[in-house]
């Protein structure tokens, strides 16, 4: 089984790789009637195409997305929506040192091993490059959501780039798309920003903590046991390439906390329930709050870098690797918009779930 799909009703199916012609998703089960047109889709995209500053891989791609299929006089039509990217910037031959080796810290030797033959130009499927076909199929979730659920907005950052972590007093809305790591504290970007230039001069790479927040989510969305919520949050952003860890809320942190400290305590406002916090991450039991939902997900450094590293070869000879070519020194930075988008598409799932199951919420408080 190939497993390129993820969701529920709005499925998402991606294809195409690094260095091929073109790549894309295929969206089934989006909503008729979603007015939905190409520049919608490509103010998402053009968040997350390369080359765009000095602390993102160089390859320039105009990332234009294509609407093929699925949508009629400016209106989804209910039928699959098919996206496509070309691609116009590939340097294969940047790669023809290491057909043959394996690079440390990448899918390179899993893929070989599982395949028996794999796309040594840029890692074909598991090159970050895919997350493209990502990003368009979120912005397409984006205006679906618009349509059920005007309220809910999704937004994405990052709170930490190597031991550098935000500070929380300084968080800023406003500061997100002032900088190019997508940071809401003005004076961690100015730190960040020499720190990883030092590190990109040195042809090495970097890890990162992304958070993203979905605002507005209302109440009830999700399941228990198999079908929760954040089981399909987790596995979304899990989904993405070099990522490695994800939490929910407090995350890791809630060991750490005794019963008292974790418990969001309930007030009765005058619009529904409230809480004194959010611990939970806006989920309880696999069904949201309606508290802001927030997710967080480590992302490894780029396994593609200058320093000499000792691995062997696909013979089993032991030599060493430099992989030249155009590389991210922090993938996460470009990991931001791909975060929202795999959110986007989780909420909008499970809104249509809930929507064919439930309709509007039976348990009234108050």
């Amino acid at each position: 089984m190939s497993m390129n799909s993820f969701g529920h009703l709005f499925r998402v199916t991606t294809w195409g790789e690094s260095h091929g012609p073109a790549l894309g998703a295929t969206v089934d089960g989006c909503p008729p009637g979603v007015t939905i047109d190409e520049s919608m889709i490509q103010r998402w995209l053009d968040k997350r195409k390369p080359g765009q500053n000095k602390f993102t891989t160089q390859r320039r791609e105009p990332d234009q997305v294509k609407i093929l299929s699925g949508v009629f006089e400016g209106q989804t039509t209910g039928t699959p929506v098919q996206l496509m990217i070309e691609n116009t910037d590939q340097r294969s031959k940047d790669y023809g040192d290491i057909m043959d080796k394996f690079r440390p810290g990448h899918a390179d030797i899993t893929y070989w091993q599982k395949y028996g033959i794999r796309d040594y130009r840029g890692g074909g499927r598991s090159s970050a490059r895919e997350t493209a076909s990502r990003v368009a199929a979120g912005g397409l979730a984006r205006e679906a959501i618009k349509q059920i659920a005007p309220n809910i907005q999704i937004t994405g950052y990052m709170t930490q780039i190597g031991p550098h972590k935000i500070d929380r007093v300084n968080f800023d809305w406003s500061q997100i798309e002032q900088n190019p790591f997508w940071t809401p504290d003005a004076s961690a970007a100015e730190d960040w920003a020499a720190y990883l230039d030092n590190l990109r001069k040195s042809g090495n790479s970097v890890g990162a903590v992304v958070e993203v927040v979905a605002r507005g989510v209302p109440a009830g969305i999700g399941a228990p046991v198999y079908a929760k919520l954040d089981t399909d949050l987790a596995a979304a952003m899990m989904s993405i390439n070099a990522v490695k860890g994800v939490e929910i809320g407090e995350g890791m942190d809630a060991a750490e906390l005794t019963g008292e400290a974790n418990a969001d305590e309930i007030f009765m406002g005058q619009n529904g329930p409230q809480y004194s916090s959010n611990h939970s991450g806006g989920i309880l039991g696999g069904i949201s709050t309606g508290q802001d939902v927030v997710v967080r997900f480590a992302v490894k450094p780029t396994s593609s870098i200058l320093t000499t590293r000792k691995t062997i070869t696909k013979t089993g000879e032991e030599t060493e690797i430099i992989t030249k070519g155009r590389h991210d020194p922090c993938v996460g930075i470009r990991a931001v918009p791909v975060g929202e988008a795999m959110m986007a598409c989780v909420i909008l799932d499970h809104l249509l779930l809930h929507r064919g199951q439930i309709g509007e919420n039976r348990g009234r408080i108050g």
